[in-house]
């Protein structure tokens, strides 16, 4: 029940009953009028919503900023390889010496030593020449200007006569007896190499005696060694030496 209805039904409990009974031929006449209803009090009125303020204009939305283009970024520089062991070097091929190569054999100024050995003290006899040459020039401050050679003049079973050579750049005087100046041979020649110990020579001269029977080539009688390294200091079986044959 609402607070309106328990009023109403208070106020008719006051009523006299008689009152009741005089009226109601009258009620039954014309139905007695509503009784005012009980004042309820009025309800204040709600109050007006307050108008809201006008909502602040939003801001406008900017734009989307076009994306940055982000800066190429440099690839990171990779981590250095372990350095790749360095490849063995290669072997060294041997070339093979000139063996009976054509050439022509040019003239030089020589200090000179005429000398003879047996085929037995051969080395050591020739050896002995190029010494006693060397300190003829060394005692006169001469250098020399190329390699020592040896010219075999005559040949036997026994022995051999020879020419020990120095080549020099200006003339050498007051030379011993044994020595003069001269020229080296020249002219057209065949070249050969022997590589090793002089007593070893003899296969050498084997191979290019071969060599000229196969080639039906006529040789002087005059053979030429020259020594590439230094015979003085050089090992024996390190000995390089040119070995040239003039042809007829």
């Amino acid at each position: 029940m609402t607070r309106s209805r328990l009023s109403r039904l208070a106020t008719a409990a006051l009523i006299p009953a008689a009152a009741l009974t005089l009226n109601a031929a009258a009620w039954a006449q014309s139905p007695p009028a509503t009784p005012p209803a009980a004042s309820t009090p009025a309800t204040p009125p709600a109050p007006a919503p307050a108008t809201p303020a006008p909502a602040a204009t939003a801001p406008a939305t900017p734009a989307p900023a076009a994306p940055e283009t982000p800066a190429p970024v440099a690839p990171a520089t990779p981590p250095a390889a372990a350095q790749a062991p360095a490849a063995p070097a290669a072997p060294q091929v041997q070339v093979a010496d000139p063996f009976g190569e054509e050439i022509t054999l040019s003239p030089k100024q020589m200090v000179t030593f005429v000398g003879k050995a047996n085929w037995d003290s051969a080395f050591d006899t020739l050896m002995d020449a190029f010494k006693q040459i060397t300190t003829v020039l060394d005692k006169q401050g001469v250098k020399s200007s190329g390699n020592p050679m040896i010219v075999y003049t005559t040949t036997d079973d026994t022995g051999f006569t020879f020419l020990a050579e120095i080549p020099v750049d200006q003339e050498v005087k007051n030379l011993p007896k044994a020595m003069k100046m001269g020229l080296s041979p020249d002219g057209k020649a065949l070249k050969f190499v022997h590589r090793g110990s002089y007593d070893n020579m003899d296969n050498t001269y084997e191979a290019i005696t071969n060599h000229l029977d196969d080639k039906k080539l006529e040789a002087k009688d005059t053979f030429i060694e020259e020594y590439m390294t230094d015979p003085l200091k050089t090992a024996e079986d390190k000995l390089v030496i040119n070995v040239y044959v003039p042809l007829k």
